[in-house]
């Protein structure tokens, strides 16, 4: 968002801010938590192929890498799949909201894309950052699987 206001893509105004703020960190909290859930079940699901390389020596990063990949293309897909089509077969609220109010529909569609790839990379951002930050949770000071966190 910082960077979009420095580059003058939106005023400074709570008119664009609020909105679009809004916008970004719903959807990257949507995102996050999918993120969340799905790496805590592949890797619940997975456990003895985990537990076995950790077993063999790899470290708890090497033991989770398909599973912490996993769970970010899965978490992803929808906020891909949705910049895929806007435009197309759904018009979004802001762009609309936009040619409605008498904005150019060349401005309006300009917005919108700028909005699509900042959600993305917001989603992106905040995925990434939460799954490395809290993987280590799934492991215990002496890298074994924390199976208070897989028991529920």
């Amino acid at each position: 968002m910082f960077v979009l206001v420095a580059l003058s893509v939106f005023p400074f105004t709570p008119r664009y801010i609020i909105p679009v703020a809004g916008m970004m960190v719903g959807n990257s909290m949507t995102v996050t938590g999918v993120t969340m859930k799905r790496l805590r079940d592949d890797i619940k699901a997975q456990i003895n192929l985990v537990e076995t390389a950790l077993a063999l020596g790899a470290t708890p990063r090497q033991a989770t890498h398909q599973q912490v990949k996993r769970a970010l293309i899965i978490a992803l897909s929808p906020v891909v799949d949705n910049t895929k089509t806007v435009g197309l077969i759904s018009l979004p609220g802001a762009m609309t909201g936009l040619i409605m109010g008498g904005a150019s529909p060349l401005e309006a569609i300009q917005l919108q894309i700028v909005v699509m790839n900042m959600m993305i990379g917001a989603a992106t951002i905040s995925s990434i950052m939460a799954t490395y930050l809290c993987w280590p949770a799934f492991f215990t000071k002496a890298y074994q699987l924390e199976t208070k966190v897989f028991s529920t």
